[in-house]
């Protein structure tokens, strides 16, 4: 079995999506500022203050995703009006600096949750189903590529196969035991799994909030950044989730890394 024109060409467009440098490139463009070097004029205290928010959000967002998503049907994903809302929320975070991020990041998060499962449905994505539900979570692990990943390797496969065993294990425990028991191994692993990886762009959002000339307006603007990145990692996904179903998980992995 091959491809046709038309799939062929929305895996393209996915491959861009996916393998596109990350959110750190982004922000660098807009703040004429070397990441690293924003990173430097964060207080010496921020990773914890990041670790601890990031772990917050990612559990709000795995109730969020085991009680409401799949509740109701859109025809069309919102892209827009939740871009609109982070940047409202990126306002009040910019204007309180690193002290607001506890509260501004677990409702980004959230809204962020709601609009990748608006693709994930525009893709075909059945959300009533654990694994589809931990498919949404898994974005936020999709960082994109960086500047020091090896060229011949795809970034998001190597992503989507480090949790691979845990999304299994998370959605098989959901299936059988729903919300029983939310301290669960299987669901506690899969959360600090993607906090390793989340927590690193949440640190580049929150760098570039700390240079001196950001402040509430540049923290709007870079709150949408944030969700347009996320965006673009959920519709690569699941379109190449949406291929995977169509013809074959091996399928697909081979004309991606041919593309």
């Amino acid at each position: 079995m091959s491809l046709s024109d038309v799939d062929r060409e929305a895996l393209r467009t996915a491959k861009h999506l996916l393998e596109t440098p990350g959110l750190g490139a982004r922000i660098t463009g807009m703040i004429g500022m070397p990441m690293e070097k924003a990173l430097e004029l964060l207080p010496a205290h921020w990773t914890d203050v990041v670790s601890r928010a990031t772990r917050k959000s990612l559990d709000t967002a795995l109730h969020l995703a085991l009680t409401t998503l799949g509740d109701h049907e859109r025809p069309r994903a919102r892209d827009a009006l939740h871009r609109l809302a982070v940047a409202a929320t990126g306002a009040g975070g910019g204007a309180f600096g690193l002290m607001g991020l506890p509260l501004e990041l677990p409702v980004s998060t959230t809204i962020m949750l709601r609009s990748i499962a608006d693709i994930a449905r525009s893709e075909g994505e059945q959300l009533q189903t654990p694994e589809a539900k931990m498919a949404c979570l898994e974005v936020f692990a999709l960082g994109g590529r960086s500047a020091a990943d090896d060229a011949s390797e795809s970034a998001y496969f190597l992503v989507r196969a480090a949790l691979a065993k845990s999304i299994t294990d998370a959605a098989a425990f959901v299936a059988q035991r729903g919300l029983a028991e939310q301290g669960a191994p299987a669901l506690l692993r899969l959360v600090a799994q993607i906090a390793s990886r989340f927590g690193a762009t949440v640190s580049q959002k929150l760098a570039a909030q700390a240079v001196p000339v950001v402040g509430a307006a540049g923290g709007a603007v870079i709150n949408v950044m944030f969700i347009d990145h996320f965006q673009d990692m959920a519709r690569g996904h699941f379109t190449v989730r949406r291929l995977e179903r169509l013809y074959s998980p091996e399928l697909i992995r081979a004309e991606y890394d041919k593309l």
